[in-house]
């Protein structure tokens, strides 16, 4: 799993793009990532053709100079699963005795990084 961060020109949003590796996404038909960024509707996520699985979003960085931004995968297979990004910038602790995978949005962000 990993994450990547593309800048607009005008600074004023930040695209997101989650990858999962085969292995991490563990044989699942579906994967939707839960983010804060829209009160933590689902999104659905692209499967490759490789067994990788894809997905983008875009905010604001416009808000205040710095913030991070919680997430999950949900793998709804047989029962719903709750996983983190293995190689997540931080995690934090969530209200369900877990944690949260976090991303960082900033002005400054670089036009790309992984």
């Amino acid at each position: 799993m990993s994450v990547s961060k593309s800048i607009t020109k005008d600074g004023k949003k930040v695209t997101i793009t989650f990858y999962i590796k085969k292995e991490a996404a563990q044989g699942a038909k579906q994967i939707f990532l839960i983010c804060e960024h829209n009160g933590w509707e689902p999104v659905a996520m692209k499967p490759q053709k490789n067994g990788t699985y894809r997905g983008s979003i875009s905010v604001p960085t416009d808000v205040q100079p710095s913030y991070q931004y919680r997430f999950k995968y949900v793998m709804p297979d047989d029962q719903v699963k709750f996983d983190n990004d293995w190689d997540a910038e931080s995690y934090c602790p969530n209200p369900f005795s877990g944690e949260n995978s976090v991303f960082t949005v900033s002005k400054t962000a670089p036009k790309s990084a992984k």
